[in-house]
């Protein structure tokens, strides 16, 4: 997958004024995204690029399945590890 690398500093900043957990929500491209998960929010157009972070048509989606865990690893973000419904809030 790729998406554009401000994507990291976009969800990180709205996750900060956001100041709470936030669903996850993955989805393939094809599919809605639940409202008010991170997926959504990727999608959005009120998102800073106004639109998808994915930046090849077809594979731009699972942004709330991707990015996540890369944003915990680089210490930006806390995520659960639960078998449904995983969620995320910035650090």
């Amino acid at each position: 997958m790729l998406y554009d690398y401000r994507c990291l500093a976009d969800l990180h900043a709205m996750l900060k004024k956001h100041d709470d957990w936030m669903e996850l929500g993955s989805a393939d491209e094809q599919k809605p995204a639940k409202e008010g998960t991170v997926e959504a929010w990727g999608r959005s157009a009120k998102n800073p690029v106004g639109g998808w972070y994915g930046l090849k048509k077809g594979l731009r989606g699972r942004f709330g399945m991707y990015i996540p865990p890369l944003m915990e690893a680089l210490g930006l973000a806390e995520v659960t590890h639960d078998a449904k419904g995983n969620k995320m809030k910035a650090k």
